[in-house]
C-alpha cells in the first residue's frame, strides 16, 4: 500500500502546485487590479449594438448571419488539418473525397457571395 501511495505522489504534488498557483493568481488579481471603471468600460456590449430591455425589439439580422457563416466555414476548414497531416499516407479515395468536399464548400461560398450574404450595406 505504501508503494501505491508513493506512485501517486507526483500526481498529488502536481495537483497541489496547480491549486496553489491558481489561488496565488486569483489573490494577485484581487490585490493588484485597477479599480477605475468608466461608463464606457462597464457598458453592456452584445453583437455590435447596445443591450436592450425589450426582447421583442427589432435588431439587425446581419450580425447573426455573419456569425453563422463564419462558424460554418471555420468548422469546415478545420477538417482540412487532419487531412493535410495524413496526406502522405492517404489513398486516392481519401484524396478525391476531400476534393468533392472542397468543391461543395466552394460552391456554397460562391452561392453566398452571389446572394450578397457577405455584403455589408
Amino acid at each position: 500500500m505504501d508503494e501505491l501511495l508513493r506512485e501517486y505522489l507526483p500526481v498529488l504534488l502536481f495537483l497541489a502546485v496547480a491549486i496553489g498557483l491558481g489561488l496565488v493568481l486569483i489573490l494577485a488579481a484581487i490585490v493588484l487590479a485597477v479599480r477605475n471603471p468608466d461608463p464606457e468600460k462597464v457598458s453592456a456590449y452584445e453583437c455590435g449594438f447596445n443591450a436592450f430591455d425589450d426582447a421583442r425589439m427589432k435588431f439587425d439580422v446581419r450580425f447573426y448571419l455573419v456569425a453563422i457563416l463564419f462558424i460554418i466555414f471555420d468548422l469546415e476548414i478545420a477538417f482540412l488539418f487532419p487531412w493535410a497531416v495524413a496526406f502522405g499516407d492517404m489513398s486516392m479515395a481519401g484524396f478525391w473525397s476531400m476534393m468533392v468536399f472542397l468543391a461543395v464548400l466552394t460552391i456554397g461560398f460562391a452561392y453566398e457571395w452571389k446572394k450578397g450574404a457577405l455584403e455589408w450595406e
